[in-house]
């Protein structure tokens, strides 16, 4: 029974995500945005569980990917479709662009063994954290239907680029080999204080900065 734990937990996080598609197609933006930070949840404990209990399985890592096409693929590419509506129908398709270049990341993930301890382009959870941010913008920041399909496009981008990014990974916890982990995990927390949700939009904005800046230092 143990080894289909992990799997049932995965099972969680694409509930989640359709849910959250349902929910954007009902117009409830800030529930789809809980969705996926839900299935972010359900995508953690997938993997923990599976090496916790040693249950780790070529299914679970296709079926994790799957999950995530559809949470952190498609759902946030839905959130920028309804955030872009009054923008006209020949450009609107591009807010699921993000969706396309998700997709073609997954597939490169499983299979590309440089990734086994990090990431190379941004994670896909990270690009879903940035859009549900984005539901909570506050008032006076910039805001406007094709702005939000200039992010649609940035983000897609940032999925595929050849860029090593930080990854929340400790083989020790010396400050010497981890500060820029340290460091982001307090903007992130100062942000979400500061900001709210939205903070989620500007400390992936951060983070993505950050590692563009350590992969052309040649940080590790």
């Amino acid at each position: 029974m143990k080894r289909h734990i992990p799997n049932i937990l995965t099972l969680g996080n694409l509930s989640a995500g359709c849910a959250g598609l349902v929910w954007v197609f009902n117009g409830q933006l800030t529930w789809a945005a809980y969705a996926i930070w839900v299935a972010a949840l359900f995508d953690f404990l997938d993997g923990f569980v599976a090496r916790l209990l040693n249950t780790s399985s070529p299914i679970g890592k296709e079926l994790d990917s799957l999950a995530d096409m559809v949470t952190f693929g498609v759902l946030p590419a839905a959130i920028l479709y309804q955030l872009a509506a009054a923008t006209p129908a020949n450009w609107r398709w591009l807010a699921f662009v993000p969706a396309l270049f998700a997709a073609l990341r997954l597939a490169k993930f499983n299979i590309d063994t440089r990734q086994a301890t990090g990431f190379i382009g941004m994670p896909t959870p990270a690009a879903a954290f940035l859009v549900s941010g984005l539901v909570f913008l506050p008032d006076g920041w910039p805001n406007g239907d094709t702005w939000y399909l200039v992010i649609a496009v940035i983000v897609a981008l940032l999925l595929v680029a050849p860029v090593r990014m930080l990854a929340l990974k400790f083989s020790d916890y010396s400050l010497q080999k981890n500060w820029p982990r340290y460091l982001l995990v307090l903007v992130a927390v100062g942000m979400v204080l500061w900001l709210g949700p939205f903070g989620l939009t500007v400390a992936i904005a951060f983070y993505t900065l950050l590692s563009v800046v350590l992969h052309i230092a040649k940080w590790e």
